[in-house]
């Protein structure tokens, strides 16, 4: 199963009898909240999810976007009308982002047919999508998190990976390189790490991903393989889900560390590296 769709495939999908549950997750780090934006335009039928309150638990000592509390994930999936026997479609603004966490949540605890649309609410628009201001109200969803479809680390994992296979920053690189870090406590990328920011999965000035043979040859560059073990972090485990995706359209199996630099960097135990990639 291909983890994104285009816009023109999502709308030959929704004309069907049967089309795909649509998830709506924009979300801007910082920013205001996504909800006002889908109320005022979304692509039809899709109902809105929160980031910040249903993919995620508070922030604490876990990160700035911890594992959501799975009764409250399976409430707000079974609300969207998520089930597991109908193929569900996740989109945001653009970015791609927030849509790869939720689709990541949704494959880690066992939905069997997620995709992202690839671009975003952008790219539907651009394809002559039309919008709509109807919010729906779909019968509820079965569906039961099973957790551990996909593979997550933890601090120590993370560390591991570094050690005896690849474990990739997807934050920017002067981030990764301790040179600037506005949001965690401390600068710097967890030891043994290779540099590899979210921002170059997708074609230059556009959000849609690169085309896999073009992002197998990327991530191959960096060591990443379909026969190394790859894992992933980047500030909150946000962005670090959309370079997860990425990998596997690639075709390269990847595990998410979801507690990332925020979680690594608030353990004053943890060692931190600075500088430019390891030799």
């Amino acid at each position: 199963m291909n983890a994104i769709i285009t816009a023109t495939e999502l709308a030959s999908e929704l004309a069907r009898p049967t089309p795909p549950v649509l998830l709506d997750v924009r979300y801007q780090l910082g920013g205001p909240p996504g909800r006002p934006e889908y109320a005022a335009g979304h692509v039809p039928g899709a109902v809105y999810v929160d980031l910040d309150s249903e993919l995620a638990s508070p922030p604490g000592p876990a990160g700035r976007h911890p594992l959501p509390d799975l009764d409250v994930f399976a409430g707000a999936m079974r609300a969207a009308g998520v089930r597991a026997d109908r193929p569900v479609v996740v989109y945001d603004g653009g970015q791609g982002w927030a849509a790869a966490r939720a689709w990541w949540l949704l494959r880690w605890t066992g939905h069997p047919e997620v995709r992202v649309l690839d671009g975003g609410l952008a790219a539907w628009q651009a394809a002559g999508g039309a919008l709509s201001t109807e919010q729906p109200a779909p019968p509820a969803g079965d569906f039961t998190p099973l957790p551990g479809a996909l593979p997550l680390l933890t601090a120590d994992d993370a560390a591991a990976v570094a050690r005896r296979g690849l474990l990739l920053d997807a934050r920017a690189a002067e981030r990764y390189r301790g040179e600037v870090e506005p949001i965690d406590r401390v600068a710097g990328h967890i030891p043994g790490a290779v540099s590899a920011p979210t921002t170059e999965n997708v074609v230059e000035g556009d959000t849609v991903f690169r085309d896999a043979a073009d992002l197998a040859k990327r991530f191959a560059a960096l060591g990443a393989t379909a026969d190394v073990e790859v894992g992933v972090y980047c500030g909150s485990g946000v962005s670090a889900a959309h370079q997860v995706l990425a990998l596997a359209v690639a075709g390269v199996p990847a595990a998410l560390y979801v507690g990332s630099w925020s979680e690594w960097s608030a353990d004053p135990s943890r060692p931190v590296a600075t500088g430019p990639q390891p030799g």
